[in-house]
């Protein structure tokens, strides 16, 4: 069970029933400014990372190895979304548990992050592997030229 679904409301309740014991209307009042100013900033907050991301490719990020050293299990989805600044290309279906995202780098590295209940809770970076080159090209010797 999410105990922030019965704790946020609760303490809410707990918080306007102390402002009117100790300030009466007045003390309702300022407990609602202050709730709508916390739900405005996370709103603004929202919309300001959502403006950031529909400017890159979905699940495209800058360098998957360090997004890989700055995940932080424990943290939402849209802490995620903040630092990559681009949505997640979504692996799972819709509404499922848990949710899978992608995001891949220039260089085809990827990090696969795994949510659950919108924490993520593991990822995975994926790395290709180098590729074989036939080597370098062969020195021009200049005894051959004459």
């Amino acid at each position: 069970m999410n105990l922030r679904k019965i704790l946020i409301p609760a303490g809410i309740v707990v918080l306007v029933i102390a402002a009117y014991r100790a300030y009466g209307p007045q003390g309702i009042l300022t407990v609602s400014g202050g709730l709508v100013m916390w739900g405005l900033l996370h709103y603004t907050r929202l919309m300001n990372v959502m403006q950031k991301a529909r400017n890159h490719p979905i699940g495209y990020v800058g360098s998957a190895v360090m997004l890989n050293a700055k995940l932080k299990a424990g943290v939402n989805l849209l802490h995620v979304v903040a630092m990559t600044r681009a949505l997640g290309q979504q692996l799972s279906a819709d509404g499922q548990q848990p949710e899978l995202y992608r995001w891949t780098d220039g260089t085809q590295s990827h990090v696969t992050c795994e949510f659950v209940n919108g924490r993520l809770v593991r990822w995975e970076l994926v790395r290709p592997a180098p590729q074989e080159d036939a080597g370098p090209p062969a020195a021009a010797n200049p005894a051959d030229e004459s």
